[in-house]
């Protein structure tokens, strides 16, 4: 029988188990809470350009092909076989060529005025968060995106998303911007961000972009990003294509022929993260959840009552993985911008294979590598190779959370 519970219950967990952890399971108590995500929000809106810059990357995967993690076979150093390696984002064999390339990051709308999306469905990982007015916003992570003619709609940009993808090395695409909290930060050397060329972006590239006509939408959400323009883009402002060498990759996936089960772990086929109810914390407005199918092992995504789809292929969006990453987030001006600490640590829970695993995270070695996810025992996760979901989930509203 399933039992349904509040996530809130299971972090109180989750932080009586980290304190227990060594330093690598990012450990925080109770006490240490508010403390620690204080941190992590005054990171978030003051650019820690310089730090990243000078930050040692302890995590580099020198490990062979499959290695033994807690006796699962996971996927290490990548190698080419036939053309082919094997992605950085998804674990998943793809074209050499891509696997190698930068991603993309794209900003796009999630709100019911500008659905349905075109192109999201190819997104490797997509990151979900609240902006103003307590709608979300998503942020694709493309490395298929050869195929697609254009992406979108394309909104603007908020720090906290820029920050994340430069934990992936990501080119960030974004149309507008929240300017007080953005425009230093997207005009550094440490971004490499392609734009349109609106107020308070001093490196335009507005040959990547265009408007579609969908007739009965409003005029901000017929803005596309097409391919052809950000590939001229990024070839005209000279930036590169290659990852660094330093390149950490997020997540560890279970090798070829291998499911991380967790069967002592709870079941839990739906996930809301806004819980059934409204909720202030940004994902009340549309109710989004995740539906689990035992049978291709996929969550598949729903919002506002309705399968999501991607225009594209009219096929609902589905996901291998679906993370909560509770942050620190807070109110910065009468125009309700906000700030997330995405730096740092803190709590987690992790859905793969129909299961919950309670987790931590941390982020701690700068802007250019990406947060870390760990079980209570300190081991880093392993993850069912596919497309991962990352929420952003407001530390303040983590009551609403449910799952079942």
């Amino acid at each position: 029988m399933r039992k349904r519970m509040k996530a809130a219950a299971l972090t109180a967990v989750c932080l009586m188990l980290f304190a227990l952890c060594g330093s690598g399971c990012g450990q925080k108590t109770q006490e240490t809470m508010e403390t620690v995500t204080q941190t992590e929000e005054t990171q978030s809106e003051e650019p820690s350009v310089e730090e990243s810059e000078t930050a040692e990357t302890e995590t580099e995967t020198e490990v062979e092909t499959e290695t033994e993690t807690e006796a699962l076979s996971v996927i290490g150093e990548r190698e080419a076989v036939n053309g082919q390696m094997q992605s950085y984002l998804t674990g998943e064999w793809k074209d050499e060529e891509v696997v190698t390339r930068k991603p993309i990051a794209v900003m796009i709308p999630n709100n019911a005025p500008a659905m349905p999306q075109y192109g999201l469905a190819n997104a490797s990982i997509i990151y979900e968060a609240p902006v103003e007015g307590r709608i979300t916003r998503l942020m694709g992570i493309f490395e298929d995106f050869d195929e697609l003619d254009h992406i979108g709609p394309v909104r603007s940009s908020r720090d906290y998303f820029v920050y994340t993808a430069m934990g992936y090395e990501a080119i960030y695409c974004n149309w507008g911007l929240a300017r007080p909290y953005v425009e230093a930060l997207l005009a550094s050397d440490a971004v490499e961000n392609v734009s349109v060329g609106v107020e308070g972006i001093h490196n335009p590239a507005d040959e990547a972009f265009g408007r579609i006509k969908r007739p009965g939408y409003a005029v901000e959400f017929t803005g596309y990003l097409f391919i052809d323009g950000l590939k001229k883009a990024v070839d005209r402002l000279g930036y590169d294509w290659e990852y660094d060498e330093e390149f950490v990759p997020q997540l560890t996936f279970a090798a070829d022929g291998v499911r991380a089960e967790y069967e002592d772990a709870q079941e839990a086929s739906v996930i809301r993260p806004g819980g059934t109810g409204n909720n202030s914390g940004g994902y009340g407005a549309y109710n989004p959840r995740f539906e689990y199918d035992s049978e291709d092992q996929l969550y598949y995504r729903f919002q506002d009552g309705e399968a999501q789809i991607d225009e594209r292929t009219g096929e609902q969006l589905a996901v291998s993985n679906v993370i909560l990453q509770y942050c620190h987030g807070e109110v910065r001006d009468s125009h309700d911008y906000l700030a997330f600490g995405v730096h740092g640590v803190g709590t987690a829970l992790v859905f793969t294979d129909g299961k919950v695993i309670p987790a931590s995270w941390s982020r701690m070695e700068g802007d250019g590598v990406p947060a870390k996810f760990y079980d209570e025992d300190g081991n880093e996760i392993v993850f069912n190779q596919g497309k991962t979901w990352i929420y952003n989930i407001w530390e303040e509203y983590s009551e609403f959370v449910e799952f079942e």
